[in-house]
């Protein structure tokens, strides 16, 4: 079985210069990759309803960094989980044209449930994050600043996985503050 990681962490601010007075909002968007959203598809949602492991979570966190030696966290880190519960229906709802299934996935993101019919787009709910954080322009002062950000991911033991963490820093972005 392969490892996972964290993929494809990338910064994005709408401008980069700002004035003292403003709030500077940086999007964080991350993946995790490899071997624990590989094994989390329909047949392991199977068999794992079957053996009554119907419940998935993963806590995750980020936080932006600024400094080189001494390096002083901005803005609010987060600090939460993704939820994923295993669950069996005949709704007619739910129908997958494909297949006549009857197990099915319901992701919470940040308290806010979410199926969906494929494989793929359940990986997209559960895997993908993209995180707002917003702090003070005053916080870092006037001049050019480095900005990066940390994020990491762990989950525990379930039929398809081992208990894991991953953890990856993003590639730094400029900001001038006036």
């Amino acid at each position: 079985m392969s490892n996972s990681e964290i993929s494809g962490i990338e910064l994005i601010s709408e401008k980069t210069e700002f004035a003292s007075d403003e709030n500077i909002v940086i999007n964080v968007k991350f993946s995790v990759q490899g071997s624990i959203r590989d094994s989390f598809n329909e047949k392991n949602w199977t068999e794992a309803y079957n053996k009554n492991d119907n419940y998935f979570k993963m806590k995750y966190g980020v936080k932006l960094v600024s400094g080189g030696l001494r390096r002083k966290v901005l803005g609010k880190p987060i600090d939460s989980y993704r939820k994923a519960s295993i669950f069996w229906t005949r709704n007619p709802k739910l129908v997958n044209p494909m297949k006549d299934r009857r197990i099915w996935v319901q992701v919470a993101k940040n308290f806010e449930p979410f199926i969906r019919l494929t494989e793929e787009e359940v990986r997209q709910e559960l895997f993908d994050f993209e995180e707002k954080i917003i702090f003070k322009a005053s916080d870092l002062g006037p001049g050019k600043h480095k900005i990066g950000a940390e994020a990491f991911a762990s989950w525990q033991k379930h039929l398809y996985t081992e208990p894991s963490n991953v953890k990856n820093q993003a590639k730094e972005i400029e900001i001038q503050i006036n």
